[in-house]
């Protein structure tokens, strides 16, 4: 009867210990079938976005059409436009500043995207003069701080100068002098 009780006892540590062994296998296999698709799309979006893959996979490439040895070939100087470039008058402005007045004196050109823009910019100069007069009386001296404040405010400005000389593409603001007082 004893040996009985403990052969009892005996297999009923041993479902104890199955069932106990078994939950964290139970756990394991769904972290790894998780685990493995997650790693799988990782390892896929390395390789692509190193440019690994599209080589591989042929994307980008054209067909030849003859196989021309870059030295065979005559140099061609290519013709680079020089930029175009329209200065701003000085514009200075009061900022929002609150109990103290803060003022900016700024100085800029604007590169412009073709020679031909230069008419159209210069004519729609007062309307530009007064988009940028207007949104810098909204700055406060803080908005300005560092070069991610001078970075947004070149920003607005292009958006600015776009919508106001229309046809003409403004590329970039370029500040000469600016001046936060």
């Amino acid at each position: 009867m004893a040996a009985a009780a403990a052969s009892g006892a005996a297999s009923g540590a041993a479902t104890a210990a199955t069932g106990e062994a078994g939950a964290p296998q139970k756990g394991k296999r769904k972290l790894l079938l998780l685990a493995a698709p997650a790693a799988l799309a990782a390892i896929v979006a390395g390789l692509w976005f190193s440019g690994v893959l599209p080589a591989l996979l042929g994307h980008g490439r054209k067909a030849p059409a003859a196989e021309v040895h870059p030295a065979d070939q005559p140099a061609t100087p290519v013709a680079v436009k020089p930029p175009t470039f329209v200065d701003l008058p000085e514009i200075i402005a009061n900022l929002n500043g609150g109990r103290h007045a803060a003022y900016v004196k700024l100085h800029a050109r604007l590169e412009l995207g073709k020679p031909e823009d230069q008419a159209a910019v210069t004519a729609a100069m007062p309307r530009l003069l007064d988009l940028f007069q207007t949104y810098l009386r909204e700055m406060r001296p803080e908005e300005l701080r560092g070069s991610a404040g001078t970075w947004r405010l070149r920003e607005e400005l292009i958006a600015r100068a776009n919508i106001a000389a229309s046809p003409a593409r403004i590329v970039d603001v370029l500040f000469t002098e600016m001046l936060i007082q």
